[in-house]
């Protein structure tokens, strides 16, 4: 995608990442739009980037997704392209099913129920982007969070499957993965020195995002420890290092 001229949808922009990717993209040139639940945060963004707009969605809802995409592609026909970029990250003690099921909903079928939604007005745009957000977690997974590993590893492989999909059309799928980054995602992550700092994330995947040739995936370097591990031959003992008592 061009670093400037689009029309994106950034799910999740309340905070965190996504208001972060909102700020990088609205001061690129971009029509922004960022959608969650929290209308507070949304204007707080909005507030502090004049012209940037906020919807709000909630994407555990299968009928209030559709509603939404039906009402963006009205008040935004440009639309051309769409950063699937809300989600939550729970403990979990054993089988919590409550958390599984909220996880899996706003995780997983969220972003898969809104693209579908939005797939045909992409495919109609000369060139459009669907950009997704795993997470290193995808590639060796914690076990206090099993259901959030889960929905990120089926992120990556439906990110794969759809990029080969759609590889004729005029729709690029583009995955991002974080590492663990300084927001408030799970309690504590916000002050862990152990975090990526966010604005050191942000700025490094979005010179990965704008570099030529394009990227179908943006590894930050801090990432590759996990999503490099079976490459490297190391699965193993990262795994038990990341699951270590502490």
């Amino acid at each position: 995608m061009q670093s400037s001229g689009n029309t994106i949808l950034i799910t999740g922009g309340g905070s965190g990442i996504g208001a972060a990717l909102a700020h990088e993209f609205h001061e690129a040139g971009n029509q922004v739009i960022i959608a969650g639940r929290r209308q507070a945060a949304l204007d707080a963004v909005v507030a502090a980037h004049p012209g940037m707009a906020a919807m709000t969605i909630d994407m555990e809802d299968p009928a209030a997704i559709a509603a939404f995409a039906a009402q963006l592609v009205a008040d935004f026909p440009a639309l051309d392209a769409v950063l699937l970029n809300a989600g939550i990250m729970v403990a979990e003690e054993k089988i919590d099913l409550a958390i599984a099921e909220a996880t899996i909903a706003t995780n997983l079928l969220g972003p898969i129920r809104l693209a579908h939604a939005l797939l045909p007005h992409l495919e109609t745009q000369k060139v459009a982007t669907i950009l997704t957000v795993s997470s290193g977690l995808a590639f060796v997974p914690l076990a206090a969070t099993p259901t959030y590993c889960a929905t990120k590893a089926a992120i990556h492989s439906w990110s794969l499957a759809m990029r080969e999909q759609l590889k004729a059309t005029s729709v690029r799928v583009v995955e991002i993965v974080p590492p663990g980054v300084q927001t408030d995602l799970m309690p504590g992550h916000a002050d862990n020195d152990q975090m990526m700092p966010l604005a050191d994330f942000i700025a490094e995947t979005m010179a990965l995002l704008w570099q030529e040739p394009a990227l179908d995936e943006i590894h930050v370097e801090r990432v590759k420890f996990l999503s490099e591990a079976t490459r490297r031959g190391e699965f193993a003992a990262v795994f038990g290092l990341l699951n270590a008592p502490h």
